[in-house]
């Protein structure tokens, strides 16, 4: 998903791993409840996250990353399509 950030400033390219956040968070010993309230985000909103019902704002996923203790990065969809330039820059970056 590209998303334009008014607060930060940039564009990004966001492909979450809605599954590989829910193992995070599990492997962190965090019920669904608790680690929505510790990322500032409703526990419905998080749930459709982690099962790719929702794609989430980059500020959004930086809490969500900030929480887990690791990167965005950590936290994409590995793409398998060859020759996809997103595969070299997982997460891509652009000053508008």
């Amino acid at each position: 998903m590209l998303y334009r950030s008014a607060s930060l400033g940039i564009v990004l390219y966001v492909q979450t791993d809605g599954p590989e956040i829910r193992r995070q968070r599990e492997l962190n010993g965090y019920g669904l409840r608790r680690f929505a309230a510790a990322a500032g985000i409703s526990h419905t909103h998080l749930s459709r996250i982690e099962r790719g019902k929702r794609h989430p704002q980059p500020e959004v996923m930086a809490r969500i990353a900030d929480t887990l203790g690791c990167t965005i990065a950590d936290l994409e969809r590995h793409r398998t399509e060859p020759n996809d330039e997103r595969d070299e820059h997982r997460l891509a970056v652009h000053d508008d």
